[in-house]
């Protein structure tokens, strides 16, 4: 998904797993449940903005920003680690 994102390409996607975390539905995509759903998707297409796609890839999923944010997380880890490890 966040491959066609980064070309520009808007994504039509079955709901599950981390569609619904990656498509801003109406935006960036649209989130289908069926196959008439998906069909349906294809005809809104060109309602959907090529460079707003490419524009939340930047904000959202490029190398950088997912290596801030695993950094983020990895040091919450470690600071409650250690928060712990001074009460003891």
């Amino acid at each position: 998904m966040i491959e066609a994102m980064a070309c520009g390409t808007p994504v039509i996607a079955y709901d599950g797993g981390a569609v619904s975390e990656v498509i801003e539905e109406g935006r960036t995509g649209f989130i289908v449940k069926e196959v008439e759903g998906a069909t349906e998707a294809v005809r809104r297409v060109p309602q959907l903005s090529r460079v707003r796609c490419r524009q939340v890839f930047e904000k959202r999923f490029t190398a950088a920003r997912m290596a801030s944010n695993y950094l983020q997380a990895y040091e919450r880890v470690i600071s409650r680690y250690s928060e712990n490890a001074l009460k003891e």
